[in-house]
Order: structure tokens, then C-alpha cells, then sequence
């Protein structure tokens, strides 16, 4: 069972849908199914050139879409440059980030972690808080 099937059962369980709801998130998600699982296991390693970020809302009735790809060259570039900041600078940058509510520590971040990601990642959906948007990560 795939983990927001599971996630859409505890919510049914918990009370917070209806079977009805239930019923509906859960033909969405075999609808958003892409066709042939296999094919993403076929793609080479290393062949992914970009990542690719997919929002999509319903807000008023109006659908709306945010889709951002970058060039996996470019982060790859920027996990490489983060060794020419001075470790002041990089202690500056994380102590704005956890400011924002963004913890990430900028020091721990090494190339063959990004490659790492790269292997692992053929598409993921982040839930959000909002029932009408759906956040789609992956890379290709």
C-alpha cells in the first residue's frame, strides 16, 4: 500500500472525510498514476537533466498551475560553490534561514548528496495544507 492510500484510509478512520471522500481521493490517485510504472525504473541513472516542480490549485473555482524547471547542472553547480563561502558567511545564511522557518544548514549540503537525491528521486507528491492544490516533485 502506497503511502497516501494510507493516508487517505487514517483520515477516513480519524473521522476528518467521509467514505465518499475517501472514495474520490482515492480514484484521483489511481488516475494520477502514470500509465507505466516501469518506465520510470527504465530511465538510465544520471540521465535526469532537470527537476521539475508542479503546483496545481483550484482557487475560486479558477484553476491555476506554477510549473519551475531547473536545470540539475545549475544546482549541482550550487552544491559545488557552497565550499568557496567563507564558514561566516555560511553561518549568517542558516541562522536567516531558521529565521524564516527553513532549517537547513547550508554546511552539510556535499555533491554526492545531490547525486544521491538525483538516483533516488523519480517522482514524489507532497501533500499540502490545502485541500485544493497538489504539489507534484520529480525529476526528468
Amino acid at each position: 500500500m502506497n503511502e497516501q492510500r494510507k493516508d487517505i484510509l487514517d483520515m477516513l478512520a480519524e473521522g476528518k472525510i467521509t467514505a465518499a471522500e475517501a472514495e474520490q481521493l482515492i480514484a484521483a490517485l489511481e488516475r494520477d498514476q502514470p500509465p507505466a510504472a516501469a518506465s520510470l525504473d527504465a530511465r538510465p541513472k544520471g540521465r535526469a537533466k532537470y527537476l521539475r516542480v508542479v503546483v496545481d490549485t483550484v482557487e475560486n473555482g479558477e484553476p491555476g498551475r506554477v510549473n519551475v524547471r531547473v536545470p540539475l547542472q545549475l544546482l549541482r553547480a550550487g552544491v559545488r560553490l557552497t565550499a568557496l563561502i567563507p564558514p561566516q558567511a555560511l553561518g549568517r545564511a542558516n541562522t536567516e534561514l531558521n529565521k524564516s522557518g527553513v532549517p537547513f544548514d547550508l554546511t552539510q549540503l556535499k555533491p554526492e548528496q545531490l547525486e544521491a537525491l538525483v538516483d533516488q528521486l523519480d517522482e514524489m507528491t507532497v501533500e499540502v495544507d490545502q485541500p485544493d492544490a497538489k504539489v507534484r516533485v520529480f525529476c526528468e
